[in-house]
């Protein structure tokens, strides 16, 4: 086994979930993933927790039989509720056998069953969980990388120092603590205006997502006013969305279109009434992660980018005054900060071509 999985399994265990004796961990991997699997389980007996290992993220092969063959009504799976509810902590490990498994699966169907299926994702957002990536050759050749090189790129934006992290990244929560209103300019194709007065910015340094490197809030639910190009690509439901465009006017979204698969982006934005919202503003502020890899997990994390979610905010980011976007999808797209753009916050610049005023 590499080394570097022990090492990526034990930062999941120690840091991302802070596991303890008697704790009852959910492992959710795909088969590919198997040495990772396999690490969590030594780190986890080390310390006496009590791990078990499901295949949901597997399922994209009988997911999409169960799909393509279900006549009826979909309905809530106690027993899936059930092991959620009596889990301490849920480890999510990305890593596929083929990433377009679900190009054919009808976009009714799939939002039907997003929303049958929406308090499963409530009730483990509500839990203590870690999302993480295991280095796949099906993720590598998406991310157009060799096998090793792939591994490398992982493994780097993994294994950090995550207290250093936190502390460059709380120079952003600063500056957003207290403020009300965000700005964000990206060329001729982006001005949008939000206000975030009243909530909460979260610094993630590796423990919800591994790898971290963002700070991210949400923005008051009627207040996304402006448009919004976003011109990096997005995987969903199996198929690639580029160029996707959004006019927002008091918080929702009533004009969209995408450059490819804008069938896909429609499907996401008519999920329910919250999918029109944005849920989450994200700022990346990941230097390591160098390079696009079609991987949201890493992608959304880059220097010199804002990502913005339609859909469910998280509890978190939402202070009690204000009312919280709920919805069965949370979809993030990228915005490139890297030229001609900048991030006024209160009517100050605080990020001007991807450059931080605390990076001067």
């Amino acid at each position: 086994m590499d080394p570097r999985i022990r090492e990526h399994a034990e930062v999941i265990v120690d840091h991302s979930i802070e596991a303890e004796a008697g704790d009852d961990i959910v492992i959710d991997a795909h088969p590919v993933a198997e040495d990772l699997v396999t690490a969590l389980h030594e780190r986890l007996a080390d310390i006496g927790a009590n791990p078990l290992a499901i295949q949901g993220r597997a399922g994209k092969r009988f997911r999409r039989a169960y799909l393509r063959n279900y006549d009826g009504e979909f309905e809530l799976p106690d027993h899936e509720m059930a092991l959620f509810e009596a889990m301490d902590a849920y480890v999510a490990v990305r890593g596929d056998a083929n990433v377009t498994e679900e190009a054919d699966i009808d976009g009714d169907v799939q939002t039907a069953y997003d929303q049958t299926r929406q308090p499963l994702l409530e009730e483990r957002l509500g839990k203590t969980w870690c999302l993480t990536q295991y280095p796949a050759a099906a993720n590598a050749q998406l991310a157009e990388m060799s096998t090793e090189a792939y591994e490398n790129f992982v493994y780097d934006a993994v294994l950090k120092d995550w207290d250093e992290v936190r502390e460059h990244q709380a120079q952003m929560t600063d500056i957003m603590d207290g403020a009300e209103s965000v700005r964000i300019v990206s060329g001729e194709t982006t001005d949008l205006t939000m206000s975030v007065a009243g909530n909460e910015t979260l610094n993630d340094d590796g423990h919800a997502n591994l790898p971290g490197g963002e700070v991210f809030t949400a923005p008051v639910r009627d207040s996304v006013d402006g448009e919004v190009y976003f011109d990096k690509p997005v995987y969903q439901r199996g198929k690639e969305i580029t160029g996707a465009r959004l006019r927002f006017e008091d918080g929702k979204a009533v004009e969209w279109d995408a450059e490819k698969n804008a069938d896909v982006l429609d499907d996401i934005l008519t999920t329910d009434e919250g999918a029109r919202y944005i849920g989450e503003l994200g700022i990346g502020m990941n230097r390591d992660i160098g390079r696009f890899s079609y991987n949201m997990l890493f992608d959304e994390k880059m220097g010199d980018t804002i990502h913005l979610a339609v859909g469910r905010a998280y509890d978190a980011c939402v202070g009690e005054a204000n009312e919280q976007n709920d919805s069965a999808v949370h979809v993030d797209m990228i915005v490139d900060m890297s030229e001609d753009s900048f991030i006024e916050v209160d009517g100050e610049r605080v990020q001007e071509d991807g450059a931080f005023v605390f990076e001067e």
